[in-house]
C-alpha cells in the first residue's frame, strides 16, 4: 500500500519498474463499507461486553463494572442519575529510588602493624606469666593458679556458645552453682549439733545461705527452661537421670567411708565437669534442660566430695544436714515464686547471698586459724582471704541496692552525690591500705581490725558505686555483680585450697564477665562508664541534646485492629512494659489469631531489652510464644522496612532512633531496634514520657507513627478482643 512512500499518486493506483504497486486510494473506508462495518461493530461489541460483563445469566441484563476506568469515564447517565463529569482518582506516587549508596574507599592496613602489636600482647602475657611463676611460694599455688586459668579459658569457650535467649537461664544456673560457696562454709563448721565458735557459726551461716542459692537457682533455671518447650516437643524424661547420679553419690560415699580417700578428688574432678556441662548445655535449646541437670549433678557431687573428705561425729552431721536442708527449703521456697516479671531482682537478691558468703567464709577461715592455727596464715592465704572478703563485701552491698532499684524499694536513678569520684577512689585506697595491714600478719586482734575495716570500707563502696548507676544501666550491673561472685568463689579457692572451687569461680567469673561485654556492645558503652556513673549523669556528646520538635498522632483500639487486620507483615517489639503490665499472654493470643489469618508475625528483642539479659525471651515463652519467632535485633533489623506494621509494646530507650540521630543524646551511638523504618508504627505506652535512661524518643512524633496510650494489658486485650470478632 502507498500513502507514505515516495512514487504513490492521489486516487490512483500506480506500479513501478521493479513491479510494487502502489494504491493510493485515500476513500478506503467506502471502497471496504463491508469490513470496516464488522470492525467497527465488532469493536463496539466488545467494549460493551469487557464494560460489564453478562454475569447475572439473565437474558438481557447487563451489569456494569463502575470499577473499569474506561467504563466509568465514559458514563454520562446510569438509571437517569448524571455522572459525569468523573473526576478519575489520583495515580498511584512514583516508586523513589533508593539512594545510591555511598562507596567508602578501601584503606590499605598495616598488616604488619597489626601482627605487631598482637605479638607484642602475648610477649607481655608471656612474661608476666613467667614472673607470676618465679614468685610463686609454693607448687601448691602454681598448681592452683594452672588451674584458674585452664578453668577461664574453658569459661570464656563455653560461655560464647550460649544463645541469647538463654542469657536469663544462664544467670539462675550460674547463680545456683555459685552456691558451691556451701563447700568454703562447710571447711569453716564445727562443733557439735551446734556450732561452738564465732568462726563455727559464721560457716554455718555461709553454708546455709548457700544452700538457699543452690535450690533456688535450680529450680527457677528448670521453671524457666520448661517454658520454652513448645506443644509440639517430644516428652522428655530427665527425671531419669536421677538414677545414675545417686549412683554415683551412693558408691563415693561407701568408697570414702571404706578408706579409699582419693575418691574425693575424682568426686570433685566429676564435680567440676557437671558444672561446665551445665553452663555449656544451655548453648541451644535442645540441650537446655539437660545443661541443668548436668549443673544439679556437679554441685551435688562437689558437696558430696566435701562431706565424704571432713573427717566428722555424727552430731556434725546433722548440723550439716539441719543447715543445708533449712536453706535448702527456704531456697525453694523463693523459686517457686518467682516469675519473669520478678526474675532481675530476684537474681540480684541471690547474688548478694554468695557474696555475704564469701565474706563469712573468709571472715570465719581467718578467726579459725589465727587461733588455732597461726602458723598456717602465709602470704597467700592471708592475700585470698582478703580478697574473698573484699569481693564478697562488694558483691553482697551492691547486690542490695540492685535488688531495692529493680523491686521498687529505691529510686532507680543515679545517685548524683558531689564528688562522688573521689569518694569512691577514698574508699579504695583506704581498702588497700587495710588489706596490706592485713597481709603483713600482724596480731590477730590487729587483723581482725584492718580484715572489718576492709570488708565495712569495700561494702560502702559497692552501695555507693551502684547507687550511683541508673536504672537503663541495671542489665549490666546484674551481669558484673555475677562475675564478681565467680571471682569471691575463686578466692575462696585459693584460700582453702581447693581446685573445685578455683575451676567453678573462673567459670562463673568469666561467664559474667562475657555477658557484661556483650551487654556493653549493645549499648555502645564501655565497662568503666557504666561502673563510674552509668546513664543519666552527663551527655555522652559535648554539646547540648538535640531538641524534637513535632506533634505526636494518637490512635484508637478500633483503628489499630482494622490496620492489623489488613496486613500481612507485622513486627512486635516488647519491652520492660510489657512484663510489667503482664500484657504476654494477650500478645501470645493475638500472635495467634493474626497468623492464623495468614499474617506473618514475629518479634524484635533488644539484647538490654528488660532488666537482665533475655527476660523478655523467657516472659514470651512463659506465654506460648513459639522461640523461632522471637528474633534477636541483629536478625530483624533489615527486614522493619517491609513490615507493614510495628506494634511497639512498653519499649523505649531499645526503639530510641536519636541514639542514631542525635551525637548528644544520653544514649548517642546505642545501637536500636530501627522501628521507624517501617511503614506504620504502633506504639503502646502508658504516657508520652522518657524511658528509663531519661532521653526522649522522637519516634513518637515521626508521621508513620501513632500513640496507643493506656495499660499495655488492658490495651492488649482489647485488640485481642475485637481481632477476635
Amino acid at each position: 500500500a502507498g500513502g507514505n512512500v515516495a512514487g504513490t499518486v492521489k486516487d490512483q493506483v500506480t506500479t513501478t519498474e521493479g513491479g510494487v504497486t502502489l494504491i493510493g486510494y485515500t476513500d478506503m473506508n467506502s471502497r471496504l463499507a463491508s469490513t470496516s462495518s464488522s470492525l467497527y461493530a465488532n469493536n463496539q461489541l466488545k467494549w460493551i461486553l469487557s464494560a460489564g460483563p453478562t454475569t447475572t445469566k439473565v437474558k438481557g441484563e447487563l451489569a456494569l463494572d463502575h470499577e473499569d476506568i474506561a467504563v466509568r469515564g465514559m458514563m454520562v447517565l446510569e438509571k437517569g442519575v448524571m455522572t459525569w463529569p468523573w473526576i478519575p482518582p489520583a495515580p498511584p506516587p512514583p516508586k523513589l529510588k533508593p539512594p545510591a549508596k555511598e562507596v567508602v574507599p578501601l584503606i590499605d592496613a598495616d598488616y604488619q602493624a597489626m601482627y605487631m602489636e598482637s605479638a607484642k600482647k602475648a610477649t607481655y602475657a608471656a612474661v608476666g606469666l613467667l614472673g607470676v611463676g618465679m614468685i610463686s611460694p609454693t607448687a601448691a599455688f602454681s598448681s592452683m593458679l594452672s588451674t584458674f586459668a585452664l578453668s577461664g579459658v574453658i569459661g570464656y569457650q563455653v560461655v560464647w556458645g550460649v544463645a541469647h535467649s538463654l542469657h536469663s537461664p544462664l544467670m539462675a544456673v550460674t547463680n545456683a552453682i555459685s552456691g558451691m560457696t556451701a563447700v568454703g562454709g562447710i571447711y569453716v563448721m564445727g562443733g557439735g549439733l551446734t556450732p561452738s565458735s564465732t568462726a563455727e557459726a559464721l560457716g554455718a551461716l555461709a553454708t546455709g545461705i548457700s544452700a538457699v542459692n543452690i535450690t533456688g537457682g535450680f529450680l527457677v533455671s528448670k521453671k524457666m527452661l520448661d517454658m520454652f518447650q513448645r506443644p509440639d516437643d517430644p516428652p522428655e524424661y530427665y527425671q531419669y537421670y536421677g538414677v545414675p547420679a545417686a549412683a554415683f553419690v551412693g558408691g563415693y560415699s561407701l568408697a570414702a567411708f571404706g578408706g579409699f580417700s582419693q575418691m574425693s578428688t575424682l568426686a570433685a574432678t566429676v564435680s567440676a565437669m557437671g558444672c561446665i556441662g551445665g553452663i555449656g548445655g544451655l548453648a541451644n535449646q535442645k540441650t537446655a534442660r539437660m545443661g541443668n541437670i548436668s549443673g544439679m549433678a556437679g554441685v551435688s557431687f562437689g558437696l558430696a566430695a566435701t562431706i565424704g573428705s571432713m573427717d566428722w561425729s555424727a552430731s556434725q552431721y546433722v548440723q550439716l544436714a539441719a543447715v543445708l536442708g533449712s536453706g535448702g527449703a527456704l531456697g525453694y521456697g523463693i523459686g517457686s515464686k518467682v516469675d519473669p516479671t520478678s526474675l532481675p531482682q530476684t537474681v540480684a537478691a541471690f547474688h548478694s547471698l554468695v557474696g555475704l558468703a564469701a565474706v563469712f567464709t573468709g571472715v570465719g577461715d581467718f578467726l579459725a586459724h589465727s587461733a588455732h592455727n597461726p602458723e598456717l596464715l602465709d602470704g597467700v592465704r592471708l592475700t585470698s582471704v582478703a580478697l574473698a572478703t573484699v569481693i564478697g563485701s562488694v558483691t553482697a552491698a551492691g547486690s542490695l541496692i540492685a535488688f531495692g532499684k529493680l523491686n521498687g524499694n529505691l529510686d532507680s536513678g543515679a545517685l548524683k552525690l558531689p564528688m562522688r569520684d573521689q569518694m569512691n577512689a577514698a574508699a579504695g585506697v583506704a581498702t588497700l591500705g587495710c588489706m596490706g595491714l592485713f597481709i603483713a600478719n600482724p596480731s590477730p586482734a590487729t587483723g581482725l581490725s584492718a580484715l572489718m575495716g576492709m570488708t565495712a570500707l569495700s561494702g560502702g563502696l559497692g552501695l555507693h558505686m551502684t547507687a550511683s548507676i541508673g536504672g537503663a544501666d541495671m542489665p549490666v550491673v546484674i551481669t558484673v555483680l555475677n562475675s564478681y561472685s565467680g571471682w569471691a568463689l575463686c578466692a575462696e579457692g585459693f584460700m582453702l585450697n581447693q581446685p573445685l572451687l578455683t575451676t567453678v569461680g573462673a567459670l562463673i567469673g568469666s561467664s559474667g564477665a562475657i555477658l557484661t561485654h556483650i551487654m556493653c556492645v549493645a549499648m555502645n558503652r564501655d565497662i568503666v562508664s557504666v561502673l563510674l556513673g552509668g546513664f543519666g549523669t552527663a551527655s555522652t556528646g559535648q554539646g547540648e541534646a538535640m531538641v524534637f520538635e513535632g506533634e505526636a498522632k494518637f490512635t484508637d483500639v478500633a483503628a489499630t485492629v482494622e490496620e492489623l487486620k489488613e496486613a500481612k507483615e507485622v513486627i512486635i517489639v516488647p519491652g520492660y512494659g510489657l512484663a510489667v503490665a503482664g500484657g504476654q499472654y494477650a500478645v501470645a493470643d493475638i500472635t495467634k489469631t493474626l497468623k492464623e489469618a495468614g499474617c506473618n508475625v514475629r518479634f524484635g528483642i533488644h539484647p538490654v531489652a528488660g532488666r537482665m539479659p533475655g527476660q523478655l525471651n523467657v516472659l514470651l515463652a512463659e506465654a506460648g510464644v513459639p522461640y523461632d519467632v522471637v528474633l534477636e535485633m541483629e536478625e530483624i533489623n533489615d527486614d522493619f522496612p517491609k513490615t507493614d506494621i510495628t506494634l511497639v509494646v512498653g519499649a523505649n530507650d531499645t526503639i530510641n532512633s536519636a541514639a542514631e540521630e542525635d551525637p548528644n543524646s544520653i544514649i548517642a551511638g546505642m545501637p536500636v531496634l530501627q522501628v521507624w523504618n517501617s511503614k506504620q508504627v504502633v506504639v503502646m505506652k502508658r504516657s508520652m514520657g522518657a524511658g528509663y535512661a531519661g532521653a526522649d524518643n522522637p519516634v513518637f512524633f515521626k508521621d508513620n507513627t501513632v500513640m496507643l496510650l493506656g495499660d499495655a494489658k488492658v490495651t492488649l486485650e482489647a485488640i485481642k478482643a475485637e481481632l477476635a470478632k
